[in-house]
């Protein structure tokens, strides 16, 4: 009786997931004919535990870009990705449709923090895949890359659309700076003042 069950839900959601959309017109995103174009790639680094993961990331900051995505793609390096950024803060939903290679969503908070990664998700699956929480921007890379590069929530995306490229690059000179104020004694070079006689 269990096993009917959830054959029965499963039936009931499969098909919704699978659907087929009427072809897109020419004009719209969603048509492989249709040329969007997206700039040079920026360099977008994760931090993990195990070390920084840099990609060569095409930027998907406007309604057509964001609706082309990785759509017709048919391989992805491992350090090739898509950044897509909102604008704003925002609750997102993306979907695989025309997507023919299984990629990795990485859901990222305003100041670069991971909240969510849904992993391998399905070539052509029209299912919503929302962020849960919400986001500034989703990375889209290799399906299986997160695992394989130990990409996990709570990781840190460095890119200028979080703000916190300079921020690191400073702490770093601070860093530095104090560490070569430590060793220095600061009264070494002063000449002692004469004494009264």
């Amino acid at each position: 009786m269990k096993r009917f069950l959830i054959s029965a839900v499963f039936a009931l959601v499969a098909p919704a997931a699978f659907a087929q959309l009427p072809p897109a017109p020419v004009g719209d995103p969603a048509h492989p004919e249709t040329v969007i174009e997206f700039g040079a790639p920026e360099t977008v680094i994760v931090q993990t535990d195990e070390g920084d993961v840099v990609f060569d990331a095409l930027i998907a900051d406007s309604d057509e870009e964001r609706q082309r995505g990785l759509m017709f793609r048919e391989a992805l390096a491992d350090n090739e990705g898509m950044l897509f950024n909102y604008g704003e803060v925002q609750t997102v939903s993306m979907w695989m449709r025309n997507t023919l290679i299984p990629l990795d969503l990485i859901y990222i908070a305003p100041d670069g923090e991971i909240l969510k990664i849904i992993a391998n998700a399905q070539p052509h699956s029209l299912r919503p895949l929302g962020s849960d929480f919400p986001v500034l921007g989703v990375l889209e890379v290799r399906g299986g890359l997160t695992r394989d590069a130990g990409i996990r929530p709570g990781d840190i995306v460095r890119h200028a659309m979080f703000d916190n490229i300079e921020v690191a690059e400073t702490e770093e000179v601070l860093d530095e700076g104090d560490a070569s104020e430590a060793d220095s004694d600061p009264g070494a070079d002063v000449p002692a003042a004469p004494e009264d006689e």
